[in-house]
């Protein structure tokens, strides 16, 4: 089965290496996922891939297709339910078999998925790091300000509109988002838990998708 769990992000620790380096890690509980369904096979859909689920939900708030689905997998309605791909859909991906962080044994990097945080309305100082006008005396209280918008912003031969993309004051955060290459510290199989180097995206208590990386080379 290719290395790849949801999860839960618990919180940010440190560790010390053997040589004494501390490395900040942060504290995942991944798994233990259900197969839920071997999805698609590369002779139907072109490619090989199962759904995961993770944490049961209760019955009574669960829907009707949800509650029968998960029952071909023997098994309670998930609250995440995933689709991973795998090279091939090997025998021990049965439908109803449990997941484990077993998996990400002798992995070295990982890529994780999340939500970020949702940080409201927010300026162009605060979302895009804008460096802002002269706040020195005698200038207006505009100091946090875009600016002209105009200048080189306008979309010539399709009328004068502001570009789409133009970096603006915005929704910010909230966003899906994947961070890639993070070195896998540590695991923990008697309590479920992962120790991966570095922030991952969102805040403690969201939900995380980590799966072995795709492009790190392992050092």
């Amino acid at each position: 089965m290719y290395p790849a769990l949801i999860g839960k992000k618990v919180g940010m620790t440190q560790v010390f290496a053997d040589n004494g380096v501390v490395c900040p890690v942060t504290v995942v509980l991944a798994g233990p996922c259900v197969v839920m369904q071997v999805k698609k096979t590369d002779e139907k859909d072109g490619y090989d891939a199962v759904q995961i689920g993770f944490e049961d939900v209760k019955t009574r708030r669960a829907s009707k297709p949800a509650i029968g689905h998960a029952g071909q997998a023997k098994t309670a309605p998930k609250k995440i339910v995933r689709e991973v791909r795998v090279p091939d859909v090997q025998a021990d991906a049965d439908v109803g078999a449990t997941l484990t962080v077993d998996l990400f044994d002798g992995v070295n990097f990982v890529d994780v998925t999340g939500t970020t945080k949702g940080k409201g309305f927010a300026g162009g100082v605060k979302r895009h790091g804008f460096k802002g006008q002269l706040a020195s005396h005698g200038v207006e209280r505009k100091h946090r300000s875009p600016g002209s918008i105009g200048g080189h912003g306008t979309d010539l031969g399709h009328g004068g509109n502001i570009k789409k993309g133009k970096k603006m004051a915005g929704h910010m955060g909230a966003a899906r988002n994947t961070s890639r290459n993070h070195r896998l510290v540590g695991i923990d199989a008697e309590n479920n838990l992962l120790l991966i180097k570095g922030a991952l995206p969102g805040p403690n208590g969201g939900y995380l998708f980590i799966k072995k990386s795709r492009t790190a080379r392992d050092k």
